[in-house]
């Protein structure tokens, strides 16, 4: 395991690199984000352990940031003072390029994995934009109506996006539908709605919504989602079947879930960041005869049975607030940053039974 300290900074978001399997950007807040400024470190890892190649400093907490999918060398950040900034490794000190029409601070960004030409941007102010970085101003604003806490392109559609909020829904949006008054929203996912009852069977309690805080697409499965939050659970979720509710239901975490990742080696395997200081690796089944590609024709077999923590890495000493794969290499290579001002480097694979 390999770290490096943050002196000064608390961790909120780690990425390799899409381009060089030895470079991470790790974007970190002085005094937990509450108030001061922001710094965004350029991280190389060397035979001789991990250096520090460059960081930039901004003047509000950064949350986010999102390495380029043209530029190897160009990554985003998401800011607490509503702006969202481009910065480029090669150039000193000041971002190339700066967006501030959010009005309240922004918390995630992501690069679109397949046009390459756009990113995205959600904001505690209730919108998504999506942006061009040669364009001055956003291309289109998504309204959610409330905090938006993750938003991220389909890894399978230059024009698919989803978010989670505040509302604890899990919104599908398809800018290739017409601008109506839905705003391209074309799915709305509510995720504390138990699934539907078999035939003859008793029907489930209802849940208590909570904040929804992070979502990802699954690499393989160009259906699937997995989201996480404030109530601890783990939920998988088909976007064919959005009524049936949850495919696999994975709890285990003790408090909130700040960040979750799906693989991109293994299409059922999951890396989870939490409050509970912990990272943990996760399995929804679909690998173990559990239906995955067709899990909506049967979704309670999830629930059932086959989803499962595989392993937990406790390393850290307070809030886990980032997590990310390695893209290159071995399968189970990743990275952790947390409000302990570290960052953590790691094999799933030691701890994964």
């Amino acid at each position: 395991m390999l770290e490096f300290r943050t002196q000064g900074y608390n961790g909120y978001s780690v990425k390799y690199s899409p381009f060089f399997d030895s470079r991470i950007a790790v974007a970190a807040s002085a005094n937990f984000g509450l108030v001061g400024n922001g710094r965004l470190y350029i991280l190389g890892l060397t035979p001789n352990g991990i250096v520090a190649e460059k960081h930039f400093d901004t003047q509000d907490s950064l949350f986010d940031t999102s390495w380029s999918e043209s530029n190897e060398n160009q990554l985003l950040t998401a800011g607490g003072d509503g702006s969202v900034k481009l910065f480029d490794v090669n150039v000193p000190q000041f971002p190339v390029q700066s967006w501030s029409e959010h009005a309240r601070e922004v918390f995630s960004v992501h690069w679109n994995l397949v046009s390459k030409d756009t990113f995205l941007s959600s904001s505690w102010d209730g919108t998504i934009k999506i942006w061009n970085p040669n364009a001055p101003a956003s291309i289109t604003t998504l309204p959610t109506h409330s905090c938006t806490y993750s938003a991220a392109f389909s890894p399978h559609s230059p024009s698919i996006l989803s978010s989670v909020s505040s509302d604890s829904h899990l919104r599908i949006f398809d800018l290739r539908t017409p601008a109506s008054a839905a705003n391209h929203l074309t799915l709305n996912v509510p995720i504390h709605t138990p699934p539907k009852p078999r035939m003859g069977a008793a029907a489930p309690v209802g849940i208590a919504p909570s904040e929804a805080l992070t979502q990802d697409w699954n690499k393989y499965r160009d259906t699937i989602i997995a989201t996480a939050g404030v109530d601890r659970v783990i939920r998988t979720f088909d976007i064919r079947a959005p009524g049936q509710g949850p495919l696999a239901v994975l709890p285990g975490h003790e408090y909130a879930v700040r960040r979750l990742t799906w693989s991109p080696h293994l299409s059922d395997i999951l890396l989870s960041a939490s409050y509970d200081m912990t990272c943990r690796v996760w399995t929804d089944g679909s690998a173990m005869g559990v239906p995955g590609q067709d899990a909506m024709m049967e979704p309670q077999n999830m629930m059932n049975g086959g989803g499962r923590e595989m392993g937990r890495m406790g390393r850290h000493t307070e809030f886990v607030t980032g997590v990310d794969w390695c893209m290159f290499g071995a399968e189970g290579w990743c990275a952790s940053t947390g409000w302990d001002e570290r960052v953590l480097v790691w094999d799933a694979r030691g701890i994964m039974q």
